[in-house]
């Protein structure tokens, strides 16, 4: 009996981790085709900016309600139907583009809009399952390491897979490969535990949504946190959003360049994540998430003093690393922070809060970047990340000791 029960164990944390990865590969395919073939459809970095933030605002306002029905439905068929849907809007893509090529663009942003949309259940379904994994709290970094270790390889495979690809078949057949992904994904999920579907809320999804902001608000160092992460992540919706045609407009790089960079960053974080047990022994995770912050910030500033594609591509590489060690620490800390019944209540503000950078970040790219270099206005990002941001981060670990060592239990989890 032992041995079927580990045997069982061990095929759920392989189905858990599959899932994540086949449906991150396919997210990191569908990111490597899409912005090119935008880009190349075009040639203006605003297409590329605005589609960027068409793809975001919608997914904003799905947050809130993807986390009522990860608390409602549970993780496991909130992830398998999320995932579903995502690979039929994919499969319905391909051949809309083939029926009519003269408004691929349109079709390619109006299906970005629909899958980020879907991303927000995706999200909100493995953050509820994440602790159902986790046998003891003393497991949550393990487990929240294996989720980033996921979506880093995600980011190896993924684009080194689509240029591959890309070369013998194009870029819009990748659409129907990530489909395919996709399907993969949501059957990986079958086996993973799921936590018994809430009863229907007293008073009704308003006063639910109202409640989690309330819970979000009121929790001081979650909330000081979904500030930090916005500050990083308008700094990365530039880089993300310019990184086509930067690489492959400024510096006249191949596609092959453009892959290369991206599988690269996603291999060097995860190197680096494989490191984290050992670096946990020597260092706490505020301490990891301290460096893993210094790192970020030294590869923006890079990227927005660089004279070629070879600086560039290095210094997103750092940055990525960086922001691979800081994610161990920012995914550990609030999990740790907030009431597992109401998890899925509080992420999806946190989530919204923390996201709404992404189509600021790609309205910043369409206007600023198109009138400037847009490596200035990384530049200037990345100095108000390093200096204001560096101050926000030690007001975030201060609070979450506060909170958290406060608590004997918590306490105890922590060591």
């Amino acid at each position: 009996m032992p041995d079927i029960a580990s045997q069982a164990g061990r095929a759920r944390s392989w189905g858990f981790a599959g899932g994540i990865l086949f449906g991150m590969v396919a997210e990191q395919t569908v990111l490597f085709a899409v912005p090119l073939m935008i880009y190349q459809s075009t040639r203006d970095i605003r297409f590329s900016g605005y589609a960027f933030a068409l793809e975001w605002l919608p997914a904003l306002l799905a947050y809130p309600f993807a986390g009522l029905l990860a608390d409602a439905v549970g993780g496991r068929r909130l992830f398998m139907s999320a995932n579903l849907a995502r690979a039929a809007c994919l499969a319905l893509a391909v051949p809309l583009c083939l029926a009519a090529p003269s408004i691929m663009v349109w079709i390619l942003m109006a299906s970005g809009v629909l899958l980020s949309m879907l991303m927000a259940p995706i999200r909100m379904s493995v953050e509820k399952t994440v602790p159902l994994m986790a046998a003891t709290g003393n497991d949550l970094p393990r487990w929240q390491s294996m989720v980033q270790n996921m979506e880093l390889l995600s980011m190896v495979l993924g684009p080194a897979l689509a240029a591959l690809l890309a070369h013998y078949i194009g870029k819009l057949p990748l659409l129907g490969a990530a489909s395919f992904a996709l399907v993969v994904a949501a059957v990986c999920w079958r086996g993973v535990p799921s936590a018994p579907p809430a009863s229907k809320p007293v008073h009704g999804v308003l006063a639910e949504l109202k409640l989690g902001w309330s819970l979000l608000l009121d929790n001081r160092p979650v909330r000081l946190l979904a500030l930090l992460n916005f500050s990083i992540n308008l700094a990365f919706a530039v880089a993300l959003s310019a990184n086509a045609f930067v690489i492959t407009g400024t510096f006249a790089a191949s596609d092959s360049v453009f892959g290369l960079v991206n599988a690269g960053a996603g291999g060097l974080a995860l190197l680096n994540l494989l490191l984290i047990p050992q670096l946990l022994r020597s260092m706490t995770v505020y301490h990891l998430g301290a460096l893993g912050f210094a790192l970020l910030c030294a590869g923006l500033l890079i990227m927005g003093l660089s004279s070629g594609v070879a600086t560039y591509g290095v210094a997103f590489l750092v940055a990525m690393a960086g922001v691979a060690l800081f994610n161990v620490f920012n995914r550990t800390q609030r999990v740790r922070a907030i009431q597992p019944e109401h998890l899925g209540k509080v992420m999806g503000p946190f989530y919204l809060l923390n996201l709404l950078s992404y189509p600021l970040g790609g309205i910043l790219t369409a206007s600023v970047g198109h009138a400037t270099d847009v490596r200035q206005l990384l530049l200037y990002l990345a100095l108000m990340l390093a200096l204001p941001g560096s101050a926000l981060l030690w007001l975030v670990v201060r609070r979450f000791r506060e909170k958290l060592e406060a608590n004997p239990l918590l306490k105890e989890a922590m060591s």
